[in-house]
């Protein structure tokens, strides 16, 4: 078995693209004895993990990587696997991909902690459930580093081959006059911002647009049957509620979302529905929004319900036969390169968002300032469909840039 997953691990180093490279990647490091990479499926977990391997540890033959969801590891545990591997030949460094896949795999992470303590394990994991409520209590030993979908200055990049570096938020709000000429002079930029929009956030849109969102929508499939049915042991007759309120949020125009009347919908109970959308925001398919309420209080009802990013939003839509709602769209673009970012977004009766400091009101060209003409905080317009700034008015296209 072993000589079968070294095999498969240097036949991946071998045909693995070093071209590209995610936001992530420089700030990525094994530092500590457990790290952790966590992220939504699709985002390109397994490919940051192995360019880590190949351009610093890979000549040496100081790592060894394999998937917890390979089929051996139905007759040996991954405790004894890698026992052996460093019993035998010394390995001391283990990268293991897929690790929610794997039952109980925080007590033997943690036994494999315990006893080598020369050894470092860095594993993948597509959700951040496991590591929240696992109960083996490895938050204290563990770093992790979350990774996103591309961001648009990413997709800009790897599609058009530039090296166009990242505008920090607080650059951006202060300076964002700065940057008319640079970005508004990106030849079509308009174009790529669209499809960025509707086939932009998944790494895999460059392998082959044309089944982009099939593979979105096999996404959607594993996630509810394979992480959320098995992590949280429900039966099929419940996960089709899964992808009913990934289909009503998908139909939606951007405002507030009335949880009874979706339990309603669904012929649930309220407290299941708001449980069931706390499973999917975990599992990076919905964004949940709360209400601002000053200081660091907010109502844990959220008042704001999108889907967790543009690209799943168009894919929703498609296999519907439904045109996306462009206000929708719009304001879940904003939100998740704003998360993306660590920054923590409110809902506002003042504007669409604010953070704890701006107030920030999305739109069209035509918008005006009436919605936010009276706020007290610094307020920005983001409009869609332009192209430069003018005084307190940031093109949304801008944001894509942050990360």
């Amino acid at each position: 078995m072993i000589e079968y997953l070294r095999d498969t691990f240097h036949r991946l180093i071998d045909e693995l693209n070093l071209d590209t490279y995610r936001y992530l990647y420089p700030e990525f490091n094994i530092d500590r004895r457990l790290t952790g990479l966590i992220g939504p499926r699709g985002v390109g977990k397994t490919t940051l993990l192995l360019q880590f391997i190949k351009n610093h540890l890979y000549k040496q033959r100081e790592a060894f990587y394999f998937s917890a969801d390979h089929i051996a590891f139905s007759k040996i545990t991954i405790l004894e696997f890698v026992t052996d591997l460093y019993q035998k030949e010394g390995i001391k460094i283990f990268f293991i991909d897929e690790i929610h896949k794997y039952a109980n795999w925080q007590q033997e992470i943690k036994n494999l902690y315990d006893s080598f303590p020369s050894i470092k394990i860095i594993f993948s994991g597509s959700s951040s459930m496991d590591l929240i409520k696992g109960s083996y209590d490895l938050s204290r030993r563990l770093v992790t580093f979350d990774l996103h979908g591309l961001s648009f200055r990413e997709y800009l990049n790897f599609k058009t081959n530039q090296t166009i570096e990242k505008i920090p938020l607080e650059k951006l709000l202060l300076q964002y006059s700065d940057f008319d000429n640079k970005l508004a002079q990106i030849p079509k930029i308009k174009g790529h911002f669209e499809d960025y929009l509707s086939k932009g956030y998944y790494p895999f849109v460059f392998e082959d647009p044309e089944t982009y969102y099939e593979k979105i929508e096999r996404i959607i499939e594993k996630t509810i049957h394979e992480d959320i049915a098995n992590y949280y042991n429900l039966k099929t007759p419940n996960l089709i509620y899964f992808k009913k309120i990934l289909s009503f949020l998908s139909s939606i125009p951007p405002g507030e979302v009335n949880t009874s009347s979706l339990a309603k919908g669904l012929s649930i109970d309220s407290k299941t529905t708001l449980h069931y959308l706390n499973i999917l925001e975990e599992c990076g398919l919905v964004h949940l929004v709360s209400p601002y309420q000053g200081g660091n209080h907010s109502l844990r009802k959220s008042q704001k319900i999108f889907l967790n990013n543009t690209s799943l939003l168009n894919a929703i839509n498609c296999s519907q036969g439904m045109p996306v709602h462009v206000g929708t769209q719009r304001e879940l673009f904003f939100l998740q390169m704003m998360t993306n970012t660590g920054n923590t977004l409110y809902f506002s009766r003042e504007g669409d968002f604010q953070t704890k400091h701006q107030i920030f009101e999305i739109g069209g060209k035509n918008k005006t300032f009436e919605q936010i003409k009276d706020t007290k905080k610094p307020a920005f317009l983001v409009k869609d469909d332009i192209l430069t700034s003018s005084k307190n008015v940031i093109p949304l296209y801008y944001f894509g840039f942050i990360y």
